[in-house]
């Protein structure tokens, strides 16, 4: 995640914003939503801008209504991208939140959720977590995968993915050009033992799906339709 397109427009946050709880889940503080008697779940691995996002938990709100337990922890320990800090380094940060720690970490909340009796899991990332998710969706840990405007993945990564996938990309985004969705769509597209789907919104910029405005219909309209895409998505592969 090279590109500073994922350190603009930072969204609201509120550490005790949304309809859910904070726990304990894997050794992260957890946002965790719905019903706990539910068998199936969702993992939302963040962007830099970490797990308080209001737009994400109520993403997360809307996700347990439909029929899940969320959960959304924060992988950043507390230390989530501040751009108000005048004494923020993006090399530092990165390189104390490296996306393989999180892929670790998701490894331990996976496994706590498996010891609750969740029987399907399925995860969403959003830029910082897609290598986290891509990681995940090699393995036997997750039952499908949704990828929403990632940061920086590769041609190999994506050929290691072997559960149903959605990928959900945006027409202005430097960091995950149109052009190579597309391409990662057809790479799945070949591995016929699973269904896969790619998706462009025009007229939207990174970040889209969690970092619009509230107030802009427009940019509302383009994160539901976005929403509703991923619920369909695990409504139909978690189970």
């Amino acid at each position: 995640m090279s590109s500073v397109e994922c350190f603009k427009n930072p969204p609201a946050v509120g550490s005790t914003s949304g309809a859910g709880t904070l726990l304990e889940l894997g050794g992260l503080k957890t946002y965790f939503t719905g019903p706990s008697e539910f068998k199936y779940a969702i993992l939302l691995v963040s962007d830099v801008f970490g797990y308080e996002n209001l737009n994400l938990r109520k993403l997360a709100d809307k996700v347990a209504a439909a029929g899940f337990f969320v959960v959304l922890p924060d992988f950043f320990y507390g230390d989530p991208v501040n751009l108000d800090n005048p004494q923020f380094d993006r090399e530092s940060w990165h390189k104390a939140h490296s996306r393989e720690k999180g892929y670790e970490d998701a490894k331990l909340v996976i496994a706590a959720l498996k010891s609750q009796g969740i029987s399907a899991i399925g995860a969403a990332f959003f830029c910082w977590g897609g290598n986290v998710v891509v990681k995940l969706a090699k393995t036997n840990d997750i039952q499908a995968a949704v990828i929403l405007h990632p940061g920086r993945l590769t041609d190999e990564e994506i050929v290691e993915v072997k559960v149903p996938t959605a990928i959900l990309g945006a027409e202005i985004d430097k960091t995950s050009p149109p052009e190579q969705m597309k391409h990662f769509g057809e790479i799945l597209s070949t591995k016929s033992e699973f269904n896969s789907f790619v998706k462009i919104f025009p007229g939207v910029a990174h970040g889209w799906t969690t970092r619009y405005n509230a107030e802009d219909q427009s940019a509302v309209k383009s994160a539901e339709e976005a929403h509703l895409d991923m619920l369909n998505w695990f409504t139909k592969y978690v189970n």
